[in-house]
């Protein structure tokens, strides 16, 4: 599994999130060219988020880019700044600006299938089992 972070970035996580959720469960090719071409604010830093998990796959795990794909894209809550705007007869309205933590887990495709086999393996196993005990 592999993980980038980027935190406190300074736009709302609704907006983020519209495009955080594109790209979820799609391969990390497919992810890139959807960003590249989405109409939004966020793409370009979540686009960067994205080659930087792949650097960090490269680097730290021998992985292809062609085996990976996006796993989690999980967009929360950060800190929040409060401001204050002037408004009629000397009042202030307060201003939130919003900051999101996003999160990216890569994950290749060779890893699922070997721990969807490891599973099977198991059930398998399992089922032996309670085959031989209801003989018993």
């Amino acid at each position: 599994m592999i993980t980038a972070k980027l935190n406190n970035y300074r736009q709302s996580p609704r907006k983020v999130r519209l495009i955080a959720n594109l790209v979820k469960g799609k391969k990390v090719d497919e992810a890139l060219d959807i960003l590249g071409f989405a109409g939004k604010r966020a793409s370009l830093p979540l686009k960067t988020l994205i080659e930087s998990a792949i650097s960090n796959a490269k680097n730290n795990f021998n992985l292809d880019k062609e085996s990976l794909f996006v796993k989690e894209f999980r967009v929360d809550v950060g800190a929040i700044l409060y401001r204050r705007m002037p408004r009629a007869r000397g009042t202030a309205y307060p201003v939130r600006k919003r900051t999101s933590h996003v999160s990216l887990e890569l994950e290749s495709r060779e890893i699922k299938e070997a721990k969807s086999s490891k599973l099977k393996k198991a059930k398998t196993l399992a089922e032996k089992k309670e085959k031989a005990a209801d003989i018993k």
